[in-house]
């Protein structure tokens, strides 16, 4: 009986990395199934993502992939290829984001499994009992932000979540939260990036006549909304549009944006290089 898994690998270019990690695969009777690599000229990296099955289990082929890095100063990671990811979802009091994950994932779109929703408000407690998902309401202020975000970490921890996603939470994190979710928490700012940062970016994209608006979705790092980039989207805009109207198509291509990011992240096609990634679509 054969399991599927994805391989994930960076490593120092150099000559027969795809030799050696196909031969590999062909010596344990691996099938490779998808596979995709790139080079990074400027920083000298490798990059590869390999899907394939083998009927060897997840623990041996750890191990045995283990040597085979060790010959190339390789970072991995194995996963198996049919456990989605486990993921908690954060917001405040807009919620498209939000039920447009909730949708995806039901109708079977994303590889994900939501185990908690967790707000600072009550607005989504009756759409998170709709997807029977756990709902955590955690007021969130000055002077209980330390207690807060510790209750959200032990949620977090304690779901076993691969992922956390801040479909629109509006409350900034922690140096030492994000520090704690470093590389699998994703943000979705309402901009195009690097223009319009904070929390009215509509407003300025509107004081500022601008002919394009967007969206950018990006990993959490204690630089507020300046984590590596996994995904950006655009919508036309001209001079007869109001605030409401950039706000609305806004919504749209934010709620697009992000799924696409928790789509490749939660199906492993997204590594860190630096402080950019690389995205296998």
């Amino acid at each position: 009986m054969t399991s599927a898994y994805i391989l994930t690998l960076s490593c120092p270019d150099r000559t027969g990395i795809v030799h050696a990690v196909s031969g590999f695969l062909l010596e344990r009777e691996g099938n490779i199934e998808e596979a995709a690599q790139y080079n990074d000229h400027g920083t000298g990296l490798f990059f590869m993502r390999v899907r394939f099955a083998c009927s060897q289990t997840e623990t041996s082929l750890r191990e045995q992939i283990a040597d085979l890095a060790s010959k190339f100063g390789m970072r991995w990671k194995l996963y198996p290829a049919a456990e989605p990811m486990k993921t908690v979802i954060m917001v405040s009091k807009e919620g498209h984001c939000l039920n447009d994950l909730l949708f995806r994932w039901k109708s079977g779109l994303l590889a994900i499994d939501v185990r908690a929703i967790i707000s600072n408000h009550r607005d989504f407690y009756q759409l998170a009992a709709s997807y029977n998902v756990p709902f955590h309401h955690i007021p969130v202020t000055a002077a209980t932000k330390a207690q807060g975000e510790a209750k959200q970490l032990e949620i977090i921890e304690s779901e076993g979540a691969d992922l956390v996603v801040l479909a629109r939470y509006m409350q900034i994190l922690s140096n030492d939260l994000c520090t704690k979710l470093a590389g699998r928490a994703i943000n979705i700012h309402h901009s195009f990036l690097p223009s319009f940062k904070g929390a009215k970016p509509y407003y300025q994209a509107h004081d500022r006549g601008v002919k394009l608006i967007g969206a950018t979705a990006h990993y959490v790092t204690a630089d507020l909304d300046e984590g590596p980039i996994i995904e950006q989207d655009v919508e036309r805009a001209d001079h007869t549009d109001t605030v409401e109207d950039l706000t609305a198509r806004g919504r749209d291509t934010e709620s697009q944006v992000l799924a696409r990011a928790v789509k490749w992240h939660s199906e492993h096609r997204v590594l860190l290089n630096g402080h950019r990634t690389v995205v296998f679509k």
